[in-house]
């Protein structure tokens, strides 16, 4: 059985659902195919445009930022208004973020008691920016020992915030598994279920509320890791903030993150909405291309057998390093589907420096592209005439230490996705 469409896009991270709204927006019959689950689900679900040049920051606007870039930059191969237009189709597309209305970064206070540069961040989130006012109370509990909240208290005043920021840590209501997920602590806040709290049958919100009230002392925002429901998310903090009258915010944590996965939510939800095709739990094994330079199809693995998916364009947002889009060994750098060509030094111990954050080569490894964002060869040729990368699968930047992975995946998927469209309509 043969899949067509006009764009396939591989990959279901936030590179590859926004080059498939992108596409789709532009009138592209599109359907994208993913393996596993995306690392959004693992992300914090900020989307972070850039916080570091250089090592030096926060910046407080990337794009005033952007010229400081070196010229191989995704983002000075692209250009600020692709940028900015990329982002335009993000808050088109998905509901309850923040900071469209600014060019200047929020800094947002994290588990580990940073503060982070970012550009949008959930509207769970924004009571707790740096630029809100008012004291903080962290709230940690015992058994979700991700977060720390009187250490992270300390270590935001070691930073030197400009209000008041203290952390207690206490008990969740119920009877929850020491070793219970975040999702179940969710769950508990979205069913609210029934405890005993000061030997009355009340609601987990209520209860947790009580609990906090005790240690309000004069604080002005409270601060909770980020587990305040996940389907029910509005309502929990709507709740709690009207049980305590002081504006409550989430801390984005580490994996599993459920700021990240309502973010992957909603961004499949805008897909459906657009009529993309989405398939899902298969792997791109393969491809077939006609000898003229062209992509004719994807093959996945479909429960051992070899389907094919065609196209008339292909857009490659499968991940980096991390993802296992780009793959190393002893014999190399390379992209795992396509072969397509990715710079790196032949020797492999100029791949790294010494200390853990000196200036990696490895963080900038991906495929070779151009404005146009198809992958080159070492010869400075496109590898096929119909086939775009996007987000960090693209070489030539550190999303780590540049804090710019969610805008160049925002970015490239944009302008991919776009490109694409316009070459099936010609």
């Amino acid at each position: 059985m043969a899949i067509e469409s006009d764009v396939l896009v591989i990959g279901g991270g936030l590179a590859g659902t926004m080059a498939a709204l992108s596409a789709a927006h532009e009138g592209a019959n599109v359907r994208l195919t993913s393996y596993k689950q995306s690392t959004l689900r693992m992300a914090t679900g900020l989307v972070d445009v850039l916080g570091y040049v250089d090592g030096e920051g926060p910046v407080a606007d990337p794009f005033d930022a952007m010229d400081r870039l070196h010229a191989g930059h995704p983002y000075r191969v692209l250009g600020e208004a692709t940028v900015r237009d990329g982002l335009a189709l993000f808050d088109d597309s998905v509901p309850g973020y923040r900071g469209g209305h600014t060019d200047a970064n929020a800094l947002v206070p994290t588990h580990g008691g940073t503060v982070k540069p970012t550009a949008r961040y959930p509207a769970s989130v924004a009571p707790g920016v740096a630029s809100a006012g008012g004291d903080l109370l962290l709230v940690g509990f015992e058994t979700v020992t991700d977060f720390d909240a009187p250490l992270a208290a300390s270590h935001l005043e070691a930073a030197g915030v400009p209000f008041g920021v203290d952390g207690v840590t206490m008990s969740f209501p119920g009877d929850l598994r020491d070793d219970a997920k975040v999702t179940r602590y969710a769950q508990a806040l979205d069913e609210d279920e029934r405890v005993t709290g000061g030997g009355r049958r009340i609601g987990t919100r209520q209860d947790l509320a009580e609990r906090v009230k005790a240690k309000l002392e004069g604080h002005e925002r409270i601060g909770f890791p980020a587990l305040l429901g996940e389907e029910n998310h509005d309502d929990v903090r709507a709740d709690l903030a009207r049980y305590l009258d002081v504006p409550v915010f989430e801390i984005p944590m580490g994996p599993p993150s459920l700021p990240g996965m309502r973010l992957e939510d909603r961004l499949f939800a805008a897909l459906d909405a657009s009529g993309a095709s989405i398939d899902s739990g298969n792997p791109v094994v393969d491809y077939e291309a006609d000898g003229d330079g062209r992509v004719d199809s994807v093959i996945l693995d479909r429960n051992g057998s070899r389907v094919p998916y065609y196209a008339d364009q292909f857009v490659l947002a499968t991940g980096g390093l991390v993802g296992k889009g780009i793959e190393s060994n002893r014999g190399g750098v390379r992209e795992p589907i396509f072969d397509c060509h990715v710079p790196h030094p032949a020797d492999r111990y100029d791949w790294f420096e010494d200390g853990v954050f000196d200036d990696h080569e490895f963080a900038r490894f991906g495929v070779d592209v151009g404005r146009e964002l198809r992958p080159r060869e070492a010869s400075g040729d496109p590898a096929f005439d119909n086939l775009r990368a996007a987000g960090s699968v693209v070489g030539g930047y550190d999303l780590a230490a540049e804090k710019s992975g969610a805008g160049v995946s925002i970015a490239t998927g944009y302008e991919a996705g776009r490109r694409a469209a316009a070459e099936v309509h010609q």
